[in-house]
């Protein structure tokens, strides 16, 4: 298994997956092969990961805009196994909901970092952008939180032949954890399945501000020209 080291940097790696996740909009599709290039120049991934995210990105660079975007939205937003927001799987639409979205943004907040107008802190692009403004040994400890509720999502979306997957499972790597493709629980028991806590702030803002690093920035902003900012798909808050 690929082990990442913890001193190796991630960074840019974080922020093309974030994207690859984000809606698939014209904007984001005329970055792919600046994604592409940065990906492999980091070197934060194993080789045959990195086939597989060209195979993604071919597909997306391929495929018929509209039908990509469709793709998108049945794959993401019509179901709870696959959602890209992380509390849908802890809390679902439980009152405790609420509370960890607010704990979620302090926490961003005293990193001095911002979401964007109509974002929610708990959308997984979001979430990596601003994982990846963490040194190298605190983001891997920030995906190592989150890293069963990325596994849940790559399982469903293995169980579905997603091409999607292949970026799940890079995050799993870049935390140091194997991915592993478990049947999904049944809908109906998925809040139960899922009720482990999961704590945002082992970060909080320790190593965020950098000598000479502008705040506030958007952590939905890519830092880099070749990396687009994430996208809503349409009709969804700006």
């Amino acid at each position: 298994m690929f082990t990442p080291s913890s001193s190796r940097s991630m960074s840019t790696s974080l922020r093309v997956l974030s994207a690859l996740l984000s809606y698939p909009g014209p904007r984001m599709r005329s970055h792919l092969s600046e994604m592409r290039r940065a990906l492999h120049d980091e070197h934060a991934l194993p080789r045959a990961r990195l086939l597989e995210l060209n195979g993604l990105i071919d597909a997306l660079g391929r495929v018929d805009p509209l039908m990509c975007e469709a793709d998108y939205v049945e794959m993401f937003d019509r179901g709870r196994h696959t959602s890209l927001h992380l509390f849908e799987h802890v809390h679902g639409d439980s009152r405790d909901r609420g509370p960890a979205m607010i704990d979620l943004a302090q926490t961003y907040d005293k990193a001095g970092l911002l979401l964007a107008e109509g974002e929610l802190p708990d959308y997984l692009p979001a979430v990596l952008e601003f994982v990846s403004t963490q040194p190298p040994r605190e983001a891997r400890a920030f995906l190592g939180e989150i890293a069963h509720i990325v596994n849940a999502i790559f399982a469903a979306l293995v169980q579905r032949e997603s091409p999607y997957a292949s970026v799940l499972a890079a995050l799993l790597e870049l935390a140091g954890e194997k991915p592993h493709a478990v049947k999904p629980p049944a809908e109906e028991s998925l809040d139960e399945s899922w009720a482990e806590p999961v704590v945002f702030d082992g970060c909080e803002s320790k190593g965020q501000q950098r000598p000479g690093q502008a705040q506030p920035i958007q952590i939905v902003r890519s830092r880099s020209a070749a990396i687009p900012p994430t996208h809503q798909a349409p009709g969804a808050a700006a």
